[in-house]
């Protein structure tokens, strides 16, 4: 953990990104904190100012480990219809800034993302963007996300759903 290099910042938010585009959801499940909070506040257009872009009273969702446990195991019945077929993905990441590993150790990281969507043979490819601010522990064995915040940089959403991990 002391030895923790930007290069293995980069390599695991890159592999995070690799299971999510293979649907490997239980394998993505198995890098989050027992404690995690999942959570995307809503961002509104105003005038600077009239205070903050991000209302972080409301979410588009905040969910802890069970819930998200409950959507993966979902994604494997047939009462999925908004993923029947599944959808294809890409996540990139990129702009991936690391703070130092604090005493406690835990790893704040601060990165861009771009999801890419495309649904059945339909030409229009869905986008969602903008910022994620997470924070992974290590547990003594390896590092496990344990908050993860998500600031679209769109007021209104230009996907169907959220079915899709982030």
């Amino acid at each position: 953990m002391s030895r923790l290099t930007y290069g293995d910042v980069v390599q695991l938010l890159f592999h995070e990104a690799a299971l999510l585009d293979r649907r490997e959801y239980d394998a993505w499940l198995d890098l989050l904190d027992d404690s995690i909070v999942y959570r995307m506040p809503l961002r509104i257009t105003r005038d600077p100012r009239s205070g903050p872009e991000i209302r972080d009273d409301m979410a588009f969702f905040e969910e802890n480990k069970a819930s998200l446990r409950t959507r993966v195991e979902r994604l494997k019945t047939t009462s999925a219809w908004a993923e029947l077929p599944p959808t294809r993905a890409r996540h990139f990441i990129s702009n991936i800034l690391a703070e130092p590993v604090t005493d406690d150790g835990t790893l704040t990281v601060a990165s861009s993302f771009l999801v890419l969507r495309s649904r059945r043979e339909n030409a229009d490819v869905e986008q969602i963007f903008g910022e994620r601010r997470d924070v992974w522990r290590w547990n003594g064995e390896r590092w496990r996300l344990f908050r993860r915040t998500i600031y679209p940089d769109q007021t209104t959403l230009s996907v169907m759903n959220l079915s899709m991990f982030l």
